[in-house]
């Protein structure tokens, strides 16, 4: 309080200052320019008004010249100061009020309290800052929600593949079971879990964080979708889904890396898989568009409701709490994916009429080769 209140006075006395100093200045100014010129041009109009006057008189006119001239500007000063001080006053309370709002939020936000915010009136400077200091503020609340939300999320996902292990390392060391094959290899099952996670969060932190190594290089998109067709249709077959693609000829170059966005098709089929139910369909596309080429991979599995479809990009986002880990996903695919594409300047989106009714995820890649 006695920091703002020293803000204050600080500002306060530094604005009247030099609203003072305007003032004076140019009170100094009149003043050297009436004393100086004024009586000059006095007498003239004097002598041609009045042609020659006794020297009494002209000392008379002299000193009622220069009475009202000294009324005039000290009348003048004197409205300016009070008019300097009312508009220090307004602006200072003004801004140091704003100021103030900004410290006292300050300090709350880096106590923790995020959904802390500071008024905004007007259009002006002030009101911007305010504005921004706002928009600030709801990132830093976003970000440590998120922040949050991901350590829940992966110390749940930690949770039960390390209570399985544990479970059957217990029991083995107690001789309960014998460590036969069918022990290690739920083990390892486990383990590839755990590995998988792993590998995951680092690929989306690296891809969210721009550090990934692109190496880009003019690619057919009809080529990129044939290969992670060719690389998925063994899954697909075990399930007995059906898996299409659909790449007119001539499409435009893109500049990718192939790798990556191989990946990234990998990831998008691979979910269209395991959300479609055996005897179901999974086409992947690519179209020319105005502002690049679309790669689309659509399904006819269980579909999205509306609610859902903004945040099935965010890590480890279930649609349904226990679907994707039931079924081996880590439930940071999409994620992945979105951060890559996002790295090659590019936009990823979905879409679903419903539950039941197939989901839709398009892929648009920059064609500036």
């Amino acid at each position: 309080m006695n920091s703002l209140a020293r803000l204050r006075r600080s500002f306060g006395a530094k604005l009247l200052a030099a609203q003072l100093l305007v003032v004076v200045a140019g009170a100094l100014t009149l003043l050297a320019v009436a004393l100086s010129v004024g009586p000059i041009l006095f007498h003239r109009h004097i002598r041609d008004a009045l042609g020659v006057v006794p020297p009494d008189v002209a000392r008379h006119l002299d000193t009622a010249f220069s009475q009202s001239t000294l009324a005039a500007l000290g009348i003048a000063t004197a409205a300016s100061v009070v008019t300097a001080l009312a508009v220090s006053w307004f602006i200072s309370a003004r801004v140091t009020r704003t100021l103030g709002s900004l410290a006292h939020a300050s300090v709350a936000i880096a106590a923790g309290a995020y959904e802390t915010r500071v008024p905004v009136a007007g259009e002006d400077e002030v009101a911007k800052l305010a504005s921004s200091f706002n928009e600030m503020a709801v990132r830093l609340e976003t970000t440590e929600r998120r922040r949050r939300e991901l350590l829940s999320d992966v110390a749940h996902e930690l949770r039960t593949p390390l209570a399985t292990i544990d479970g059957y390392v217990e029991a083995v060391a107690d001789g309960v079971i014998q460590p036969d094959e069918r022990i290690w290899a739920a083990v390892r099952t486990e383990v590839g879990r755990l590995t998988r996670l792993a590998d995951d969060l680092q690929k989306v932190s690296r891809a969210e964080e721009r550090q990934l190594d692109l190496h880009r290089a003019p690619a057919d998109p009809a080529a990129l979708v044939e290969a992670a067709v060719a690389a998925a249709a063994p899954g697909f077959g075990a399930k007995n889904v059906t898996l299409e693609h659909e790449t007119p000829s001539a499409l435009p170059r893109v500049a990718v890396d192939g790798d990556r966005i191989g990946e990234v098709l990998a990831n998008l089929l691979e979910n269209a898989l395991r959300h479609t139910p055996p005897g179901g369909r999974v086409v992947i596309s690519a179209a020319a568009r105005t502002d690049g080429v679309e790669l689309a991979v659509a399904d006819s599995g269980e579909g999205i409701e509306p609610a859902h479809l903004p945040r099935i990009f965010e890590r480890f986002y279930r649609v349904e709490s226990a679907r994707d880990r039931a079924s081996g996903g880590s439930g940071i695919g999409l994620a992945i994916a979105k951060a890559i594409v996002e790295a090659h300047g590019g936009t990823i989106s979905a879409e679903s009429a419903g539950s039941g009714r197939g989901t839709t995820i398009r892929v648009t890649l920059p064609t500036n080769v």
